[in-house]
């Protein structure tokens, strides 16, 4: 979201007038999750804008309700407090409404649930701290309060906070790698991502975990130290691979269609926003994930590399 500066003044007054909503919730905002001032981050209330300055904030504060969509479906929590909680995700569910969105998210099963939410991120993503792609699945971590939601949002900027990924892809990697190549909007599909000179910086670590029976496919994992949008699919692409299912991104399916992108946020690890535990919560794989690595992978060997020590310890090796 967006808007333009009309008049000088504190970002913190013009933006509370702009969204029509009370100055402290946004005072709150600025400073936690922080705003864009001409392509600038900024995270202080006070900051003093000229007219005609763009502001950029990744919320939808200001949108009206959308209409309520049934919720004919649940999803599995992997752990719950009175703090926090984390699901995992299934493919083909949006993580929060947007207006492009006609069916229920996970946002919309929360609220069925009757979970208490942060609200420091607006109405349409109530306790949401990151996000995944509707066709990936796997670990979502969701905030109870604002403090945690504060809390976990710090986490994720100082990258203490973070995912480890499992991807199904069309060709074997040459050798576990990280790639360090800048993201922006393709310029010739805005529905796409790509590696574009002065985008924003992306870094991305890939680990080989087992060949397919046939050599021709690999599982990896994947981790990351920046957040951008497809960022694992778009530096896959850049080394020409690609993810089975992602034709967005270039796959080209031999034998039938794939019916989504095979990515699949399979463990979290963060610290406890209140306790400062560290955990790590593993999000089991999916069926259709599942089939495809049962029937492709030796059986043995699939389910020895997806031990947690053996992630952990070849990312070690490369990071």
């Amino acid at each position: 979201m967006n808007f333009t500066c009309k008049q000088d003044g504190r970002i913190d007054v013009l933006m509370s007038k702009e969204l029509d909503k009370p100055r402290s919730q946004i005072e709150k905002f600025i400073k936690n999750i922080g705003i864009k001032i001409n392509g600038k981050i900024v995270k202080k209330p006070g900051f003093k804008v000229k007219t005609g300055d763009e502001v950029e904030y990744e919320t939808v504060l200001s949108e009206p309700s959308n209409p309520e969509y049934p919720v004919d479906f649940d999803i599995d929590i992997l752990y719950e407090d009175e703090d926090m909680l984390v699901v995992n995700k299934p493919p083909f569910l949006t993580v929060h409404q947007a207006p492009s969105v006609k069916e229920a998210t996970v946002v919309d099963w929360l609220k069925k649930k009757g979970i208490r939410l942060s609200t420091i991120s607006g109405e349409e993503r109530h306790g949401i701290v990151h996000r995944i792609d509707k066709e990936t699945s796997g670990a979502l971590a969701i905030a109870k309060s604002d403090d945690s939601h504060i809390a976990l949002a710090k986490q994720l900027e100082n990258k203490t906070m973070g995912r480890y990924y499992l991807a199904l892809i069309d060709l074997p990697l040459k050798e576990d790698c990280i790639v360090s190549k800048p993201i922006a909007r393709n310029p010739k599909n805005r529905l796409k991502m790509a590696v574009v000179e002065g985008g924003r910086e992306a870094k991305s670590a890939f680990v080989k975990l087992a060949l397919s029976k046939d050599g021709k496919k690999e599982l990896i994992a994947a981790k990351l130290f920046s957040g951008r949008t497809h960022q694992i699919r778009v530096h896959l692409n850049h080394l020409n691979r690609h993810i089975l299912g992602d034709s967005l991104y270039g796959f080209k399916s031999r034998n039938g269609k794939i019916e989504r992108v095979m990515l699949h946020a399979y463990m979290l690890y963060l610290k406890h926003p209140v306790s400062k535990e560290e955990l790590e919560i593993k999000a089991p794989l999916f069926d259709d994930f599942k089939s495809l690595l049962e029937s492709n992978f030796k059986k043995e060997e699939i389910y020895e590399v997806l031990a947690s020590d053996f992630i952990i310890n070849r990312f070690n090796s490369v990071c």
